[in-house]
């Protein structure tokens, strides 16, 4: 009995042979959806920890100056700036989510993408968007397709996919052939990692976003030595050791993985994020913003706030509890439910500046914060980032009880999507917080660019406008 090919041959073929006048007009909108709001993201992530350092240390290598390091204007070769950018992109936790696969896909695949178009030279608009798509959807996928909850496995999908989606992309860009591809999966294999401690209990490690830097540069450096010749691993996915079966310990779907391959793109299920965090607490901000809409609720008249919360996701974002309630580093505050409800009841928005360590300290905010208490609701799936139709209940000191309203479908989601003005407008936000000053007449320049995107003759001109003057 022959032993069936593995996936990664399937997602080669796909790769190499995918068109752009084939992906439906609905994936390539929100594939430049994604690009804009990536690269905003990036911006603002060139003021966070990290970014500097990062950059200092490309300087000191120096290098082949190939790829723009956006914000800050260097150029280096296109590994580090993939690595440089990717992190900077992540930093924040503004970057879009696919809510079902519980993923980020645009700092790995656009930066590596873009990391690869400057390299080679006068990539067009079309031949962006289409490597950018194939590598969001497969990393996307290969979340889809995993069936053990990150919070149990241990491993972050984020980046440890975003190893292959980069390498699709890259490879993409460079015209790789299919055996190649299949290589550059095998090379992408050899290095995926990415974990979940970085972001649990006490923890504070900025590998948080230098890890997804990691895999922007490993899916780089994949293509190119497969370009090279080199080999990998030819049952990277599937293999008696392959990423699925060593990862996830077998708890996979092929079928999800590589049903409707090539014809159905998995990037128009991607939501896009109005707040700087965890993709999960969204709904409990909507909720806690509804509530204070709607109630007109002083801060200081409330007496205790419920949130209810999944038993492992959910429980991960509240403990421990006075750590979450009063972070005291940025990644504890990205991922703290109570630190964002608090941020929301007590300002009546959550703005990147929250986010902050500076914001940390804020005592009104500390005082809402002090008064929540998570309590775990077991309708609520572990593999969801909605929440429960009462996601909040208050307590106002004359004993009146406030409950949330259906928030089940948080803005930026598909079904309650972010249109591309709204992520213009984010996007210039975003540029608002550069590392270096931009001029504002190319950040709308580089906005009209990306919606328009496949009119570009070279992609190359886009990052050109996001660098100091």
């Amino acid at each position: 009995m022959m032993k069936q090919q593995d996936a990664a041959f399937a997602v080669a073929r796909n790769a190499v042979n995918a068109r752009f006048e084939n992906i439906p007009s609905g994936a390539v909108d929100v594939t430049k959806k994604d690009i804009l709001d990536t690269l905003g993201c990036c911006i603002a992530g060139s003021t966070a920890a990290a970014a500097k350092e990062v950059v200092e240390l490309g300087r000191e290598w120096e290098g082949k100056p190939e790829s723009t390091i956006v914000a800050f204007g260097d150029k280096m070769p296109s590994p580090m700036a993939a690595f440089i950018n990717g992190t900077m992109a992540h930093a924040l936790d503004f970057d879009d989510t696919h809510d079902k696969a519980v993923l980020h896909v645009g700092p790995a695949v656009v930066s590596a993408t873009l990391a690869v178009a400057e390299r080679v030279g006068k990539i067009d608009g079309r031949t962006f968007i289409t490597a950018v798509a194939l590598g969001a959807d497969l990393i996307c996928r290969m979340g889809l397709a995993t069936k053990r909850p990150i919070h149990e496995g241990g491993f972050m999908f984020t980046p440890l996919y975003g190893y292959f989606g980069a390498a699709a992309a890259a490879g993409k860009v460079l015209g790789l052939d299919e055996g190649k591809m299949v290589n550059a999966f095998g090379i992408a294999y050899a290095q995926a990692a990415g974990n979940v401690q970085v972001n649990i209990d006490d923890e504070s490690a900025l590998t948080k976003r230098l890890q997804v830097g990691f895999a922007s540069k490993g899916g780089v450096m994949s293509a190119l030595l497969a370009q090279k010749g080199l080999t990998g691993a030819q049952q990277s996915l599937e293999g008696r050791f392959g990423l699925f079966n060593l990862y996830q310990r077998g708890e996979y779907d092929r079928d999800v993985l590589l049903r409707g391959l090539g014809t159905q793109f998995e990037v128009v299920n991607l939501s896009f994020k109005p707040y700087s965090c965890c993709r999960q607490i969204h709904a409990y901000i909507d909720a806690a913003l509804q509530l204070k809409r709607d109630h007109n609720i002083n801060p200081g008249d409330i007496e205790s706030i419920t949130v209810y919360i999944n038993e492992k996701a959910g429980k991960a974002l509240c403990e421990p509890l006075e750590l979450r309630r009063a972070p005291v580093e940025e990644v504890h505050a990205q991922f703290s439910i109570p630190y964002n409800v608090g941020v929301a009841l007590a300002r009546g928005k959550v703005v990147v500046r929250d986010l902050t360590l500076e914001a940390l300290k804020d005592p009104d905010v500390i005082a809402v914060t002090k008064k929540i208490t998570p309590e775990v609701d077991p309708s609520i799936s572990s593999r969801t980032v909605l929440a429960p139709e009462t996601a909040i209940q208050i307590v106002m000191k004359d004993g009146t009880k406030l409950k949330s309203k259906d928030t089940s479908t948080p803005k930026g989601h598909p079904d309650n999507p972010m249109s591309f003005g709204e992520l213009a407008e984010k996007f210039r936000d975003c540029a608002s917080h550069s590392a270096e000053p931009l001029q504002k007449n190319n950040v709308e320049k580089a906005i009209d660019l990306c919606a328009n995107l496949e009119k570009v003759s070279d992609v190359g001109q886009i990052v050109r406008l996001l660098v100091k003057a």
